[in-house]
């Protein structure tokens, strides 16, 4: 359990002391505080009891998380008390300490944990009491809540307005500028409670403000025991920024509706505060005693200029305290600039009238150094180029007196410029001048194909002899067959098929029957043959480049033929036929590789008649243009064609051949199936000094 000690205490002192003294005031404080007393109650919660001489002025109050502390402090009011520190130890208390410090008190109640509390005022008594941590729900544990003004208020008003860009603005009028207000969001749903504050029954009722066409909904108000409630409903599904603020006797609840490409910005600038926790309670507090607060939960030194004054009203609960100091800033327009640990605060025009006067300071001071020459040796990037960016109207880095010469000879960079500029110029070429990345690429072209055939072919003939009469007649395949038989000799093969289909390979196996009479003859050939064949073609080309640098590489042939016309007479020309691969790589961060892809494969085809008398090759083409991102030593296939043919093809007699069974012998018939496929692939692997490529 931490404990204040009697010279932590003192060290506490001293340091509040430091950071609060910023103002002098010219009279002493109005008030004294006499008298710290505390006592336990029901539930463990405990009650501290502050009296003030000549009535409680309005204290301002707020938390921080870690250690737990509650602050109060009393404004216009120094110590009477003896001893400014008392040890309690009891309940959630640990113990109570006040310093004094320009013209005003802070009391500091140490705490085990972090719990609600309520501060009342009645006469020259301030009541502080606090509950019970462990009672508390979870979502109030860093809770604080106001201070109880002892002016009752009224609401005379309540208007609705619709803004030009369509937010919706509730206006509360009320008859105390002092009135205490708590704004939260409860269920999706704007409630705000105005502390000891009557409502007029005419205005006890529902506002429907539907039709304005802005985020509001619905406005509720009625009256909720000593205090004024107002609910704010939202229309379903709308988004939008909140915003409350008081001005006098005026509270205003703003609902701005926020686009969607606002969303996304949003969610894109929204700044990451990353503070201490604090919750802040104030109605009318000085903007400089508000960031002397500020300064000292943060534990950083600040400098208010003399031009900040103002005071504010405003309450945060649980923020960090960063964002609660960008709150302020913004809301009384104030800038902030931040050197190590100090802090300096100023209206944002006087900042930047300051930053402007020392820009011109600073340009009034290049113009006047003394220029210096000095050469810079450049490795790998072009000198020329590297003087072109320097020079760029856009980006320039020279000043009007500067100068830059090239010495092309050696690659360097002849400057004459002021110290600082050259500064800048030589950590701009270190930047630059590095070695160029490089990127083999290596590309696959398999051409694959398989082919099937099977064939069956017939010969078929019947010679013969006979005679009608005294008339002899002789039959074969032909004519010659014929006559041979009449000549009583046997006809040749050829000669004596009728039927003449046999197999597209004369090679192919067969085998032959002959029937042989006294009077004729019958001849019948079978032909069977079946064909398969497989094949690939691998083609593997590769090329090494610069990022961003453009390469080919090609193998293959130029085929020459000749073109004639009547004015130039006969002239060669030639053809490609290549294998090439053109590539521009370029490295992206993440190694990864994007890649504009030329890749081709052409080959020689028939030669087609030009059409003036001669002939010319025609080239089969396989071309593939394309753009990728392939991480480094990834294959990736970058397309492909597959083609498949089948022929199935029948020759005969007609009527014979579609005999059942006998058909055969009076038919051809010729089936092949082709398939032929295309595929590319690429690797690309950046390369890294050293690497060899194998």
């Amino acid at each position: 359990m931490l404990k204040l000690a009697a010279p932590c205490f003192r060290h506490l002192a001293g340091l509040l002391l430091i950071l609060l003294a910023g103002r002098a005031y010219a009279q002493g404080p109005n008030h004294l505080l006499q008298g710290i007393d505390f006592v336990a109650q029901q539930g463990d919660s405990m009650l501290l009891t502050l009296t003030v001489s000549d009535g409680v002025p309005e204290p301002t109050a707020f938390t921080i998380d870690s250690p737990a502390r509650l602050s109060i402090d009393l404004p216009d009011t120094a110590i009477a008390l003896d001893d400014p520190y008392r040890k309690i130890g009891m309940g959630n208390v640990e113990s109570v300490a006040a310093v004094q410090a320009a013209g005003r008190t802070r009391i500091v109640v140490e705490l085990r944990e972090m719990a609600p509390y309520h501060l009342r005022r009645e006469g020259n008594k301030l009541y502080v009491e606090i509950d019970n941590p462990v009672a508390a729900p979870a979502s109030t544990s860093s809770a604080s809540l106001p201070a109880i003004s002892a002016n009752n208020s009224a609401i005379s008003n309540i208007d609705f307005r619709r803004g030009e860009q369509g937010q919706g603005r509730i206006v509360v009028s009320m008859s105390n500028p002092h009135t205490m207000v708590d704004v939260r969001d409860d269920d999706d749903r704007i409630v705000a409670v105005f502390r000891n504050t009557s409502l007029p029954e005419k205005l006890a009722h529902r506002l429907d403000v539907i039709d304005f066409a802005t985020p509001v909904k619905y406005i509720d108000t009625k009256r909720d025991g000593p205090d004024t409630q107002l609910i704010v409903t939202p229309t379903q599904g709308a988004s939008f920024d909140q915003a409350a603020y008081q001005s006098g006797g005026l509270y205003t609840i703003e609902l701005q509706p926020l686009t969607q490409a606002k969303l996304e910005e949003r969610q894109r600038n929204e700044p990451q505060y990353k503070g201490e926790k604090i919750s802040l309670s104030f109605q009318n507090i000085d903007i400089r005693a508000l960031l002397q607060i500020i300064a000292d939960v943060a534990g950083t030194n600040m400098v208010i200029s003399d031009s900040v004054k103002g005071n504010i009203a405003m309450r945060l609960q649980n923020v960090p305290w960063d964002q609660a100091l960008d709150i302020i800033l913004r809301s009384k327009g104030l800038g902030m600039r931040q050197q190590g640990n100090v802090m300096m605060v100023a209206p944002v025009e006087e900042i930047a009238a300051r930053e402007k006067a020392e820009l011109e300071a600073e340009k009034q001071k290049t113009e006047l150094a003394p220029l210096r020459s000095e050469i810079i040796q450049v490795n790998y990037a072009k000198a020329s180029d590297i003087k072109a960016l320097l020079g760029s109207d856009k980006t320039s880095l020279l000043s009007d007196r500067g100068r830059v010469t090239v010495d092309e000879r050696t690659n360097t960079l002849l400057v004459l410029e002021t110290q600082d500029k050259i500064a800048e110029i030589r950590k701009l070429v270190a930047r630059l001048d590095i070695p160029v990345r490089q990127v083999l690429i290596e590309s696959r072209i398999v051409i694959a194909n398989e082919d099937y055939a099977r064939e069956l072919g017939t010969k078929f003939g019947v010679s013969t002899i006979g005679s009608i009469g005294n008339t002899q007649i002789g039959q074969s395949g032909t004519a010659t067959g014929a006559r041979n038989v009449l000549g009583g000799t046997t006809p040749l093969l050829d000669d004596a098929y009728s039927v003449n289909l046999p197999t597209s390979d004369s090679g192919a196996p067969s085998i032959g029957w002959t029937i042989l009479g006294s009077d004729f003859q019958v001849d019948l050939e079978l032909q069977a043959l079946q064909t398969e064949g497989r094949g690939e073609v691998i083609s593997s080309p590769r090329v090494v480049t610069a990022n961003g640098k453009q390469a080919t590489i090609e193998q293959g042939q130029e085929i020459p033929y000749q073109t004639s016309s009547s004015n130039s007479g006969t002239n060669t020309q030639f053809k490609k036929a290549v294998l090439s691969l053109t590539v521009a790589p370029q490295i992206t961060p993440d190694n990864r590789v994007i890649m504009d892809l030329n890749v081709t494969n052409d080959s020689k085809g028939t030669d087609v008649n030009t059409g003036t008398g001669g002939t010319a090759p025609a080239i089969d083409t396989r071309k593939l243009d394309t753009q990728v991102l392939v991480r480094s030593g990834d294959t990736v296939v970058l397309g492909g064609v597959f083609q498949h043919s089948t022929t199935d093809s029948t020759s005969k007699v007609p009527l014979l051949g579609d005999i059942p069974l006998l058909g055969f012998l009076f038919r051809n018939s010729d089936k092949e199936d082709s398939k032929r496929e295309l595929l590319i692939f690429v690797t690309p692997k950046v390369l890294q000094e050293g690497l060899k490529v194998d």
